[in-house]
């Protein structure tokens, strides 16, 4: 009696989680969701102290770098891809986690929730429009709730001001898949381009991340998130990623498109951003542990 009732009560565990992902309009593979509550497990035992971000972070090294990996199917859903990052996906997928750590929720269906809560405006998915597509939207609707903080506005000596002038997608429309076949999307884009339209943020010039430990750069922290930005192409940022500290200077994990993997730069962070001349300087977030 006693083993016919676990097993009627692991199936009915198993058509509820079925229901919950499918309410929510999930596309995943079972390895994705596998290795989902294997590292919400792991960390249990394993994280100890570490910064939560940055000990994510650094469980994806080596996962290929794959583009585009949102824009599956006419109609938006959440797409959980844990095989194949972008930098936005990989940063994405890395937070969501830590907010599951956080609130100790270990399941697939909490990683999505969280993700659902991240990737779109006010935390509701409803079509394409509803995605966070700028970083400058991503940073204002995760900071409105709490879920990471700008640290420039704890009067750091961040010198670079940034006059967001963002109009790429509605500008560009036949670039994204969604926005050719719904071009009814595109006065919905063009608002909120033109909502942040004149903005300005405090960052750090790209000159000044020579800057040793020790100096006002020390103000970032392991496991900060980092926005690598731009100010020419209707663009606000080019890149994001995550910072670290190694032999006192900084470095990037990120998902990189020229590795084509997920990696920790060898390099330090100046090197790197020297090499891109599109690159102005960078915004920095922490995610907010409570």
């Amino acid at each position: 009696m006693k083993i016919m009732m676990n097993r009627w009560l692991t199936s009915l565990l198993a058509i509820t989680f079925a229901l919950s992902t499918q309410a929510q309009d999930v596309e995943y593979t079972q390895a994705d969701s596998a290795l989902v509550v294997k590292l919400l497990k792991d960390a249990q035992t394993q994280r100890g102290k570490e910064n939560r971000v940055f000990y994510f972070g650094k469980k994806f090294l080596g996962i290929p770098y794959v583009a585009h990996t949102l824009e599956l199917g006419d109609k938006e859903h959440l797409i959980v891809n844990l095989h194949g990052l972008d930098c936005t996906t990989f940063v994405e997928t890395v937070v969501a986690l830590s907010m599951c750590d956080q609130q100790n929720q270990r399941t697939f269906d909490d990683f999505c929730k969280n993700l659902t809560t991240i990737r779109f405006r006010g935390g509701k998915m409803t079509d394409y429009t509803s995605r966070l597509h700028y970083f400058t939207w991503w940073a204002e609707d995760n900071e409105r709730l709490g879920i990471v903080k700008d640290i420039s506005i704890d009067d750091a000596p961040f010198y670079g001001v940034q006059t967001i002038h963002i109009n790429y997608m509605s500008q560009h429309p036949t670039l994204y898949k969604q926005l050719k076949n719904h071009p009814e999307f595109v006065p919905t884009i063009r608002n909120y381009e033109q909502a942040t339209e004149g903005k300005q943020f405090h960052y750090i010039e790209k000159k000044d991340l020579s800057w040793q430990a020790g100096t006002p750069l020390s103000m970032v922290q392991d496991g900060d998130i980092v926005a690598m930005l731009t100010d020419s192409d209707g663009l606000d940022t080019r890149h994001i990623g995550i910072a670290f500290w190694q032999n006192g200077q900084l470095h990037l994990l990120h998902a990189s498109s020229l590795y084509k993997k997920v990696l920790m730069s060898k390099e330090t962070f100046y090197e790197y951003e020297m090499k891109q001349p599109k690159h102005t300087g960078i915004r920095v977030f922490r995610f907010m542990e409570k």
